[in-house]
């Protein structure tokens, strides 16, 4: 960066610097880019930005281009209005669960007359009942067998129970299923079975062993002893369960425990539920710290980040020592609950046990898990290493880039590039090519891509890292070049890349059939054995760069389709259109639609329907 840029950017920092308030809010860092690099809370706005450029950590001061912020009137909004910025820009330094998945829930289907307790990842239906979230999907369908072993609810697709034949299925027959199907329990019976595994569900666990206590006396007062039989054998796994999974006296009450460990840039978080003294599920959560925040700092986002899209916060969340605003963290989790929150430290007895117990599982979790990445770090340096070998490089291939066409009967053709760092794909740098004008020649579209790729490194080149222009991907140099393909796509690629081959980079190609490696200059391919790293990392790099090209002409595809189709319909406008695409999910769907089927679109008049109909098979 010229000294000038830097003199410019030091004092703009400085002039933002002095106009941030002495107050309650959140303050955003923003790169040259204008990206968001972390999202920060404080009582004191000022003096939490001085904290940062006092002591830098891991170079996020250096890569701060501006500072905003937004003034609260109490540090428990900053905390909610936090939690909301780094949800919608996921920075980079903040604390952030590993991996952006969704993760799983146990949903039940009130809106239907026989609820289903089902496998979900979604919480946003209407009439339905959620518990979760769960950091293993295998906990959450162990958790539904041992309710349908215990409460018998069906386990049948759609709204309502049954099936064609109109006979129980095989789950009535193991005592999976009381079969409503076929009217073996009514209705209100049925009802109030879901009423108990919501109520298991919930923890209510005392409540559940009085009620089946109960109704087993009243249904061997009247006479009823297959009633009574049920649910005794119902209460004897229920208590069975709870006498194995109790690990505090009853006392304790209902409460989350949440132990942290943090080790660089990696952190764990478990979560105890405790409900009546019962262990009802442990989650676990591994984390991103790359800011390399300290155990309180990640416990206290951990708190945020988890009960914002839990289900339900319990009374009383017990948190690590090392976690100081818990006055605050009690404020914010109230109003996420409705109701009063103790967020507080354990002293002594069961609560400080569990505590404990939390944080000792998630040091060990830590462990394992940087184990298993050291493990997994070293079996790709050994590929790349086998690579380096087999292909007689300098050096080893840090990072490769492969290369795929795709397209359809020469329409929509697209390329893709993706890269491998370390063995490893490094999905930020993936990048996409609409080919321009050698649509009719596959080896044609492979030399136009890589002309550009050349193109773009030559021009990354003049480029600061500083500039918004700036693309890291285009500027980095790659070891190795793989193109999918034969001789034919190698030789295309060849006549574009000599500047590339004068660095030292490598060019070669892999070809499907029987996985030969093409190489320049060399008259025969050379054939890896199918069970070795080398060939196996080749080819996970050749399916990634198909997978991410296929993926992009689809999309291409389907807009072209959107626009060539949907935009002349009869009858149609732009709201139209999405009920349409919203129904049928995708245009080839619609195109497939019967008249009776377009009728069902929600808002769409039976008249246009049927002329969307006519026109339809018309143009086809």
């Amino acid at each position: 960066m010229p000294t000038t840029e830097i003199e410019t950017r030091e004092e703009r920092l400085k002039e933002q610097r002095r106009a941030l308030p002495d107050g309650p809010g959140v303050y955003l860092f923003r790169d040259a880019k204008r990206k968001v690099l972390y999202v920060g809370k404080a009582l004191s706005i000022r003096k939490r930005v001085a904290g940062h450029f006092g002591r830098p950590r891991a170079d996020m001061v250096a890569h701060v281009h501006d500072i905003e912020f937004i003034a609260t009137e109490t540090e428990a909004e900053a905390l909610l209005a936090e939690q909301e910025f780094i949800k919608r820009h996921r920075p980079v330094f903040n604390v952030r669960l590993r991996d952006d998945k969704s993760y799983p829930y146990i949903g039940i289907s009130l809106d239907e007359d026989y609820p289903r307790i089902y496998f979900t990842r979604e919480r946003h239906r209407r009439g339905r009942v959620y518990f979760g979230p769960f950091s293993n999907a295998k906990r959450v369908r162990e958790t539904l067998d041992l309710l349908g072993k215990v409460f018998q609810y069906r386990t049948c697709d759609g709204p309502e129970p049954g099936r064609a034949s109109g006979s129980p299925c095989l789950d009535y027959y193991i005592k999976r299923c009381q079969a409503p199907c076929v009217g073996y329990i009514s209705k209100e019976e049925y009802r109030a079975n879901v009423d108990t595994i919501i109520d298991f569900l919930s923890g209510r666990y005392r409540q559940i062993e009085r009620a089946l206590d109960q109704g087993m006396k009243k249904a061997a007062q009247e006479q009823d002893y297959e009633q009574a039989a049920l649910l005794r054998n119902r209460l004897k796994a229920v208590r069975s369960l709870l006498e194995r999974q109790r690990i505090a006296n009853e006392a304790v009450g209902t409460l989350d425990a949440i132990g942290v460990a943090a080790e660089g840039a990696d952190a764990n978080a478990q979560v105890f539920q405790v409900r009546d003294g019962v262990l009802q599920d442990r989650q676990s959560f591994y984390l991103e710290n790359a800011a390399r925040r300290d155990e309180g700092e990640v416990a206290e986002e951990f708190v945020l980040q988890y009960y914002a899209s839990a289900i339900a916060v319990p009374p009383q969340v017990i948190v690590p020592r090392t976690v100081g605003a818990t006055g605050t963290l009690a404020e914010a989790l109230a109003e996420r609950r409705g109701a009063p929150v103790e967020v507080r430290h354990a002293e002594r007895g069961d609560k400080r046990r569990i505590l404990e117990l939390a944080e000792r599982n998630a040091r060990l979790a830590l462990d394992q898990d940087r184990l298993r990445s050291e493990h997994r770090r070293s079996q790709r340096i050994e590929a790349l290493s086998r690579l380096q070998q087999a292909l007689r490089m300098d050096a080893i291939p840090m990072r490769i880039e492969c290369y795929d066409i795709s397209n359809l009967m020469h329409a929509h053709t697209v390329a893709s590039m993706v890269v491998f760092e370390g063995g490893a794909a490094k999905k930020s740098d993936y990048r996409r090519f609409g080919i321009r004008g050698a649509v009719q020649d596959d080896f044609a579209a492979m030399a136009e891509v890589l002309s550009r790729r050349m193109a773009q490194y030559v021009a990354q080149r003049e480029r600061s890292p500083h500039d918004r222009e700036f693309d890291e991907s285009f500027a980095s140099l790659p070891a190795l070049i793989v193109i999918d393909g034969g001789r034919g796509q190698l030789s295309a690629g060849l006549k574009e890349l000599g500047p590339f081959r004068d660095l030292g980079v490598t060019v070669v190609s892999l070809a499907k059939r029987i996985e030969e490696v093409f190489v320049p200059g060399e008259p025969a391919p050379l054939r890896l054995a199918h069970d070795t790293p080398e060939l196996q990392l080749l080819q996970r790099a050749r399916d990634e760069a198909h997978r991410f090209a296929i993926e992009f002409h689809r999309g291409r595809r389907d807009k072209a389709m959107t626009r060539s189709v949907l935009d002349d319909l009869p009858g149609v406008g732009a709201a139209r259109k999405r009920s349409i695409l919203q129904h049928f999910g995708s245009p080839e769907r619609f195109l497939a639609a019967s008249r009776e089927e377009l009728e069902s679109v929600p808002g769409l008049p039976g008249k246009v329907a049927r002329d969307v109909h006519a026109y339809v098979n018309k143009i086809r």
